[in-house]
């Protein structure tokens, strides 16, 4: 029968077996797996045989199968809401970093938000890619209740979660970020601080809340009312030309650069320049804050070493199949910038502007 166009595409597109390896090497298909498994009894001569097989070919291992033989499939999973912050990607790249500096890699679930449906529907997702272990970034305070639906054989650190939960979790001292930006604008000699916060149902948004709080309780100052954004800029933007409105609004501290960017225009375009009459500090220190007109001054977050200890502490449960409540607090630095310089005025004839 004659070969059609069809037969050999489809001929093309079969995966390559380890028996096509084997037979191309002219060894065994055990051969075949200590080498792709990396295993030490095998020469160099044969080792290299089979390797130019596998080159040749176009050899591509099923990390499911090789997991159900090896138990090792060096795949780990990272489940994590599709964000609008920055900090949220940040903490994405950093895991994947620090997972591949520690010859592991990472597959990606997303979600619009966390219901406990669509949640255990992405982790069984992430089983089925025979996953080692879960990294799991939890902001929202929603994430808890599914979180306690996960099975308890499978590996699990949570990024941003909980401190209390009885998972193993890393976090950035969000208070002491939020606490230390408001000391710092008071410090200058500002009568009050007000506050551009985060979107309701965000640990992240109540615990930068909470250090700017203690920071006027502090220094004897009552707290204006926060207003919520969204971490986006045109949440900045849109709440600034409100707060724009305040004349005795001095000095304001934003959960969020972006949001800081929006308002930093919104007092621009009501004619009240950032830092001459209005200083400001945001949060995150994204690669765009230092190089914002005006320079902004924010709070760091060490994002690479968020993953890196989360990657740890992931990897100790799978090695030893144990799951741990080890709890990891890493703090946050300020960094000063243009955006909130003391300037040469008197702040009491800057509050009867109109």
């Amino acid at each position: 029968m004659r070969k059609t166009k069809s037969d050999s595409l489809r001929k093309e597109s079969k995966p390559v077996t380890l028996a096509d390896i084997a037979a191309m090497a002219m060894v065994s298909n055990q051969t075949v797996s200590r080498v792709i498994n990396n295993h030490a009894n095998v020469s160099a001569k044969t080792r290299a045989r089979v390797l130019a097989a596998v080159n040749q070919l176009g050899y591509r291992p099923n990390n499911a199968a090789r997991a159900l033989v090896t138990g090792n499939s060096k795949m780990l999973g990272l489940l994590a809401l599709d964000m609008p912050s920055t900090s949220g990607l940040a903490n994405q790249y950093a895991i994947e970093r620090s997972a591949r500096d520690n010859g592991y890699y990472i597959t990606i679930a997303t979600m619009d938000e966390i219901r406990p449906s669509s949640f255990l529907h992405a982790v069984e997702w992430l089983r089925r890619q025979a996953v080692e272990g879960l990294l799991v970034v939890a902001p929202t305070y929603d994430a808890n209740d599914a979180l306690e639906k996960i099975a308890d054989e499978l590996p699990l650190v949570v990024v941003e979660g909980d401190p209390d939960s009885p998972f193993a979790s890393v976090s950035v001292d969000q208070v002491s970020g939020a606490k230390a930006a408001t000391e710092h604008l008071l410090s200058l000699g500002h009568q009050s601080v007000f506050h551009v916060a985060g979107p309701t149902g965000w640990r992240q948004t109540d615990e930068r809340i909470l250090g700017w709080r203690l920071a006027l309780e502090s220094y004897g100052v009552d707290a204006p009312m926060p207003l919520s954004g969204d971490w986006s800029a045109k949440s900045g933007y849109e709440l600034g030309q409100t707060l724009a409105m305040i004349p005795e609004l001095t000095a304001i501290f934003v959960a969020a650069d972006r949001m800081a960017f929006g308002a930093i225009r919104a007092f621009a375009e009501k004619g009240r320049r950032v830092p001459h009459d209005v200083a400001m500090v945001g949060f995150d220190d994204i690669p765009e804050a230092a190089f914002y007109c005006p320079p902004l001054s924010t709070v760091r977050q060490d994002f690479q070493e968020v993953g890196a200890r989360a990657l740890e502490l992931l990897l100790v449960q799978v090695e030893s199949g144990k799951r741990s409540d080890i709890n990891v607090t890493i703090g946050c630095d300020l960094i000063v910038r243009e955006s909130s310089l003391p300037q040469p005025y008197d702040f009491e004839d800057r509050t009867d502007r109109s």
